[in-house]
């Protein structure tokens, strides 16, 4: 007997012993838990910090050559290993850089005997073109092959032949721009007496056992030009010219055998005439340094149908005047050296220097040349050349890129606009974080707007008026719900919904009422049936009648859709939003995703919310009506204020199951990135575009970190909304606790 009153008394050692082991496997289990989430949380800023890191240029290596003349143009290898150089004189050399003899010149060859004028294409292209004092121009490109037998190192003509007559009357050309591509290339320049000449040429095949390529050109001359220019620029397109003198900008179209001047304009800025224009990599833009300490950039805009170059940004410097601008041969970015020996970088969507340093003292470098992978600077004074390594991985990445509008190349005006990859290497990568975000929470907002009534009425009714016995049947199978793999529900809602609410979009819209107000209209006519009709229905079960009538609600709505789409919108409710309202339509949009996702998030708000109300206390629903309370009044003053905090904190799952979907949005959107709360456009959430883009991302790219960030942004929204739901449901519990 005293052993048995012992036991009751007591507690057995095994029971303390499963009782500790239990807390420290929960304690062990929360913290790692925390853990992780702290882990994650730094390994997505170790990956982002990157991206926002400094630039820094520093000396490398110094050397000296022994050449006598001046260098005009220079140029450097894909492995930084060569330099190619054009000296004034008209001789092209090959420099090499790495090895035990930097500055050794392994490859030389005269262009023209009588050089005037000197012009290279876009950096990445690597040609160079001369203009002769007999009106001919020779266009070379030197290379340089490292293969396993040997490297080979050459001068090419890729034009076929080695000089080509630009100006008939044999005048010398004292202006030369040119641009050498595939398949068409521009030569065009200045004669000595102010006349502009074009050479355009065309590659075509002939012969069809062994086609044999040849070019094909012909020249013609420019009218309505001035007879000085500063400046001249082609685009690799053969499309465009730009030509600058003294405050004005000439805009040339260039056809295939004539061009004319399409505009004139004055790039002046505050009485500081325009200097150099130089174009950025993929020629859409141009660049044009000021007397002053600016540099502008330009390029054309669509406006009433029609293009006109527009200036669209400045960069300003110190206060010295600009000497050089060094444009990057595949990025939107470009370096400038100013008299004072200061070198800043700059990129074009990123607002401000993001590099600007006193790099050069003393005399400044006749030429500056930046590397094809933007990793490398060489600077050429005379007989010493300077190399610099450049750490500039990530400058097209900055908070206004991310956050801001921006003005891209080609669009009327500033937008937000996610746009990261594209198959054309000289792509403006496009990087607002904006639209994604937007789309992400309007997904989000659209699937709470049909999920949160509909949820939180069925758990209403089910922990409160429907009977027991239904209760057992209904929870479970909505809480199974939540098991369904969300891939089907996404397969499901894009090619099986999505084709029935275009389809039958007028019936969808008119559910929107009808069935809300069928259900009140059926709760009316319940309610004037004769009380004995009432009583046959076992109470809790009269959700079993409403059910047919939202059915034939159903079948009524679509059966009218098309008839009223045929009387009342001329056969096509689409085309009819879009021309009288100005409304797109997408097929798989944000309407689909609100329904698809809306079943995703049912089941969580369901469930959570249920247990709340059912978790009441009954002696406060039996206290209020044994004071005279309604059922209702009992439902809306006493039961949902005291389940408040676990009804609110399952909305705030049901946001964060919402914002974080992947595999709906994914496939039941067009997944693009537009800001419009249009309910019947698509969109692009996070998650999605973490999803689509992940996988086709360079390792260490911007392109591969942006992605990280976003998961950060998304890393960052779910912790937001949860610490917000824990602290609101903290204080409905304080508040409400008492009752």
């Amino acid at each position: 007997m005293a052993k048995a009153g012992a036991f009751l008394m007591g507690e057995s050692p095994g029971r303390k012993v499963k009782d500790k082991l239990t807390r420290f496997g929960v304690t062990a289990g929360g913290i790692f838990v925390l853990l992780t989430l702290v882990l994650i949380f730094f390994y997505l800023l170790y990956v982002i910090l990157p991206i926002f890191s400094s630039v820094k240029v520093t000396p490398l290596q110094t050397f000296s050559t022994s050449f006598s003349d001046r260098t005009a143009v220079l140029t450097l290898s894909d492995q930084n290993d060569h330099a190619f150089r054009l000296s004034t004189d008209g001789t092209l050399s090959i420099v090499q850089l790495a090895g035990p003899h930097p500055g050794k010149v392994i490859e030389q060859q005269r262009l023209l005997p009588d050089v005037t004028s000197i012009a290279r294409t876009l950096p990445a292209d690597g040609i160079f073109a001369v203009g002769g004092a007999h009106g001919d121009v020779a266009v070379a490109k030197p290379t340089f092959t490292l293969s396993p037998e040997a490297a080979s190192v050459a001068v090419t003509y890729p034009l076929d032949d080695t000089v080509l007559t630009l100006d008939p009357e044999r005048q010398p050309i004292v202006q030369l721009a040119a641009s050498v591509r595939a398949e068409r290339a521009v030569i065009m320049g200045m004669t000595q007496d102010g006349r502009v000449r074009v050479l355009q040429a065309s590659r075509s095949e002939t012969g069809l056992d062994t086609p044999v390529a040849h070019w094909q050109s012909v020249t013609f001359a420019i009218n309505g030009l001035p007879r000085t220019v500063q400046d001249m620029a082609v685009t690799p397109d053969a499309r465009m010219a730009y030509v600058l003198s003294d405050a004005n900008l000439y805009v040339v179209h260039l056809g295939k055998s004539s061009g004319y001047v399409r505009e004139v304009v004055s790039v002046a800025k505050e009485g500081q005439a325009p200097v150099h224009l130089s174009l950025l990599s993929g020629a859409n833009s141009v660049l044009i340094s000021h007397a002053d300490d600016t540099v502008s950039q330009w390029f054309d805009v669509l406006r009433d149908g029609q293009r006109s170059l527009t200036e669209t940004r400045t960069f300003t410097l110190s206060d010295s005047p600009i000497v050089n601008v060094i444009p990057e041969y595949a990025r939107k970015g470009f370096f400038a050296l100013q008299q004072d020996g200061q070198l800043s970088a700059f990129y074009t969507t990123v607002k401000g220097a993001i590099f600007s340093e006193p790099v050069f003292a003393g005399d400044l470098p006749e030429q500056l040349v930046i590397a094809p992978r933007a990793n490398r600077l060489l600077a050429v004074s005379g007989h010493d050349w300077q190399l610099f390594d450049v750490d500039n991985r990530h400058p097209e990445i900055g908070i206004a890129s991310l956050w801001q509008e921006i003005w891209y190349e080609g669009y009327p005006e500033p937008a937000y606009v996610w746009q990261s990859t594209s198959a054309n290497d000289e792509f403006e990568p496009k990087l607002s974080l904006v639209p994604i975000v937007f789309g992400t929470l309007k997904a989000a907002v659209y699937a709470l707007f049909f999920a949160i009534p509909m949820a939180l009425a069925g758990a209403i009714y089910t922990a409160y008026f429907m009977s027991s016995r239904m209760r057992r049947v209904v929870k479970p199978t909505i809480e199974l719900m939540e098991a369904l793999p969300t891939v089907i529900l996404g397969f499901l809602a894009g090619i099986w919904l999505a084709p029935i609410i275009e389809t039958h979009l007028i019936g969808v819209l008119m559910l929107l009422v009808l069935l809300p107000l069928g259900m009140i209209v059926a709760g009316a006519g319940w309610m004037i049936l004769p009380s004995q009709w009432r009583h046959r229905i076992p109470n809790g079960f009269h959700v079993l009648l409403l059910m047919p009538i939202l059915v034939l609600i159903t079948y009524g709505a679509f059966s009218l859709s098309t008839v009223l789409e045929q009387t009342h919108f001329a056969g096509d409710i689409r085309m009819y939003l879009t021309n009288e309202w100005g409304l797109g339509y997408d097929q798989r949009n944000t309407l689909v995703v609100g329904i698809a996702m809306g079943f995703a998030v049912i089941p969580t708000i369901f469930s959570i919310a249920e247990d709340a109300i059912f978790s009441v206390p009954a002696h406060l629903t039996n206290g209020s009506l044994a004071l005279g309370a309604t059922h209702w009044q009992t439902l809306t003053r006493v039961v949902l204020l005291t389940a408040s905090p676990g009804i609110f904190s399952a909305v705030m799952m049901g946001l964060g199951r919402a914002v974080g979907e992947t595999m709906i949005v994914l496939m039941a959107t067009g997944n693009t990135p537009i800001m419009d709360w249009n309910v019947l456009e698509g969109m692009r959430t996070l998650s999605a575009t973490i999803a689509i883009e992940m996988p086709e991302s360079e390792v260490g790219s911007s392109h591969y970190r942006i992605m990280f960030l976003a998961a950060f942004v998304l890393f960052v929204f779910t912790f937001f909304f949860n610490t917000i739901a824990e602290l609101v449901r903290q204080r409905l519990r304080e508040k409400y606790s008492a009752m």
